[in-house]
């Protein structure tokens, strides 16, 4: 019974998740920018500068995470600025897909959570640690802008991600 108790509130949860990502994407004002469009936007701009403003700008359609998930569990460790991430799983068996929340203090690392959130939200875990996110961020020209710090917590957090992915698969 509780099994069934948790794959219906997580089909709720989808379901409202989907529901509210529709509507914000009929206003044009969805908190999480498609992969595709990221890419594209990220090959129209060629100065660096652009592009940085470009990723503060995908920070500020992230919505503020609540107090309460801002916790050391949720913390990101790794990272120079302060990162929260969480992760909820849906209940299949095998492979579950997985949703990310996130959020920095800072507005670029933002950003860069911004565009870790479209690579892996809404995918597969199995799907999730094959993903080279560290290439995916290369071919957009931005991780040679990032100084050794920022580079270094993007790695602790992509490693975060595929690190609770890899853990839903052995659950």
């Amino acid at each position: 019974m509780r099994n069934a108790l948790t794959v219906f509130l997580f089909a709720v949860l989808i379901s409202r998740s989907i529901t509210y990502m529709n509507d914000m994407d009929q206003m044009n004002t969805s908190p999480i920018t498609p992969l595709a469009e990221i890419i594209d936007n990220c090959a129209y701009l060629d100065d660096w500068q652009d592009r940085m403003s470009y990723v503060i700008e995908l920070g500020r359609k992230l919505p503020e995470m609540p107090d309460e998930k801002r916790t050391s569990d949720n913390k990101v460790q790794g990272c120079a600025s302060q990162v929260w991430l969480v992760t909820h799983a849906s209940p299949a068996a095998s492979d579950p897909i997985l949703i990310f929340e996130g959020e920095s203090d800072a507005h670029i690392v933002r950003g860069l959570v911004a565009i870790a959130l479209s690579i892996f939200s809404g995918q597969h875990a199995s799907d999730i640690v094959k993903t080279d996110a560290i290439d995916l961020f290369g071919r957009m020209g931005l991780i040679e802008y990032l100084t050794a710090q920022r580079a270094n917590g993007l790695r602790s957090m992509i490693k975060r991600i595929k690190d609770e992915a890899a853990r839903q698969l052995a659950a």
